[in-house]
């Protein structure tokens, strides 16, 4: 993991241009259309800067949708954990789980009722035109073998005299070898977008007088088997003490999220559940150790929910899609105990991983990507009990890192009847594709009503604060030298290249790109 002072730049590729797709929405077969940029590395705050803008990143392909011009606009959409209550159908989800655990109890009619991840496969059918862009513009196997070519060049001439540059803006980039990736995607590679946790039945009626004794029954046999430490049963976060939960309810008040996902079981129950927090990152004991079991949890998933043929599920695919990321593992003093970066959320039931939630822990949130469960156990609603879990689980991380206190989702598509259950998840807010700020839903609604595409900052005046003023202070690493904008095109002849440049920086703000190194070749 890199320490907080020795991180280096982010390393992108932008690809110039939009084209159009087949969207998995709403199957118009040219209507979907995106910028994307390759990440060969990226640092989280970057990562965040770049999602508030809405990007978003399927293993480390990062793409932004043209909002104004796609058949099916995808809004970022962010839950606020720290005054969400769950509702009706979402305790009704938490109770199932805690009667499968404590009594075997298989409730009848939840998979009717509470549909897995609905639009998923609608999702994954869009995206093989990006890997297709990747697959047409640019060879990035050889791009990647040339960059590390000239950075081992540059290596060797580490600690001699260079040569006086043109400019003193000049600086020479060193040690970057490790921020580029070995493989890059092959021809056959899926990628994927947008974190599904899942659709919960609207289940208004209250429970039956039977189910509240069971409920009292249960509470007292929890302050008896209570264990002396006091800690919570069925969770296992690596670095993650229980401490940071949140007090228990008191009885005169509404159950927390926490008191209805935590609830103490019997000594006697049937399963034994927990869930697991481990770094994606081969060098890490716990990931390498469970790898083969997640691979295979992963086939199943794909082949039985979304029909894919076992060739389109391999290893290499599961490997460059959900266990490739750009983000830069870093362990600031001040940020969570787990650090930051990308990492699977295990969910193990009596030795076996049935559940796995691909999450990135981020500056300032906790983001969704994908989630992909054991269909033996569909019944459990697992898409709805991850994301509760994952609510809950920024909620811990914010007790020791206040501004880390918001949930993203992906994205929010209200002209996809199948996509706004993403919504229920309340208080949330959706990100202005103009002004990029955030507003919340119930404003947006009315709006995304009349019209798909919607400016939801409604100050005329208002602008994008960080919008690209200053094109020529943006970093480009060219020729295994860092330089801002403004030198490198003194060198450049080709007149269609400002025209991409200017692009990119706009869709990144001036922000990113005074940070972050744009890859010239």
């Amino acid at each position: 993991m890199a320490s907080w002072a020795a991180l280096s730049p982010s390393i992108v590729e932008y690809f110039e241009g939009e084209d159009f797709y087949r969207c998995g929405y709403c199957k118009n077969e040219s209507g979907s259309r995106s910028n994307g940029m390759w990440a060969h590395s990226m640092t989280v705050q970057d990562y965040q800067d770049l999602i508030d803008r809405g990007w978003r990143r399927s293993g480390k392909y990062v793409y932004k949708p043209v909002m104004n011009q796609t058949c099916c606009p995808q809004y970022t959409i962010r839950c606020r954990p720290l005054q969400f209550q769950p509702s009706k159908s979402h305790k009704k989800v938490l109770k199932k789980m805690l009667k499968f655990l404590a009594k075997g109890e298989i409730s009848k009619g939840n998979c009717e009722d509470e549909p897995m991840e609905p639009t998923m496969e609608d999702a994954v059918a869009s995206d093989f035109a990006l890997i297709n862009k990747l697959d047409i513009q640019c060879d990035l196997k050889t791009l990647s073998d040339d960059l590390k070519e000239s950075l081992k060049s540059e290596e060797k001439k580490k600690g001699k005299s260079s040569e006086r540059e043109e400019s003193n803006e000049l600086i020479q980039s060193q040690d970057m070898e490790e921020k580029l990736d070995s493989g890059e995607p092959s021809q056959s590679v899926k990628v994927h977008t947008a974190p599904q946790p899942g659709k919960g039945a609207d289940l208004s009626k209250p429970p039956c007088r039977k189910a509240k004794e069971i409920r009292k029954e249960r509470k007292r046999l929890k302050l008896t088997q209570q264990n002396p430490g006091g800690e919570l049963e069925g969770f296992q976060v690596r670095c993650q003490p229980p401490s940071l939960f949140p007090p228990k309810a008191k009885s005169n008040q509404p159950k927390s999220l926490e008191d209805l996902i935590f609830e103490s079981l019997p000594e006697s129950a049937s399963h034994k559940f927990e869930v697991r927090l481990v770094p994606v990152s081969f060098e890490d004991p716990e990931f390498k150790s469970s790898f083969s079991q997640s691979f295979s949890l992963y086939v199943k998933y794909q082949m039985a929910i979304h029909q894919d043929p076992p060739d389109e599920c391999g290893k290499t695919e599961f490997t460059r899609f959900l266990c490739s990321s750009p983000l830069e593992a870093e362990n600031p003093p001040y940020g969570p105990d787990c650090g930051y970066g990308s990492f699977h959320q295990q969910y193990w039931l009596d030795g076996k991983i049935i559940a796995v939630g691909v999450i990135d822990v981020l500056p300032y949130c906790v983001s969704s990507v994908y989630l992909y469960y054991d269909p033996d156990y569909s019944f459990l609603s697992l898409g709805v009990y991850s994301a509760l879990r994952e609510i809950a689980f920024t909620r811990q991380l914010h007790e020791k890192t206040p501004q880390l206190s918001y949930y993203y989702m992906g994205f929010y598509i209200h002209s996809c009847p199948k996509m706004k259950y993403k919504g229920q998840y309340r208080p949330s807010d959706l990100l202005c594709p103009e002004t990029y700020v955030w507003v919340p839903i119930e404003q947006c609604l009315p709006s995304l009503e009349n019209s798909k595409y919607c400016r939801f900052n409604q100050d005329p005046e208002a602008v994008d604060e960080d919008r690209s003023k200053e094109p020529d202070r943006l970093q480009v690493f060219y020729k295994k030298t860092i330089m801002p904008y403004g030198v490198y095109k003194k060198q450049q002849r080709d007149p269609s290249e400002e025209a991409a440049v200017l692009q990119y920086a706009r869709l990144v703000g001036q922000t990113c790109s005074e940070r972050m190194l744009l890859f010239r070749n």
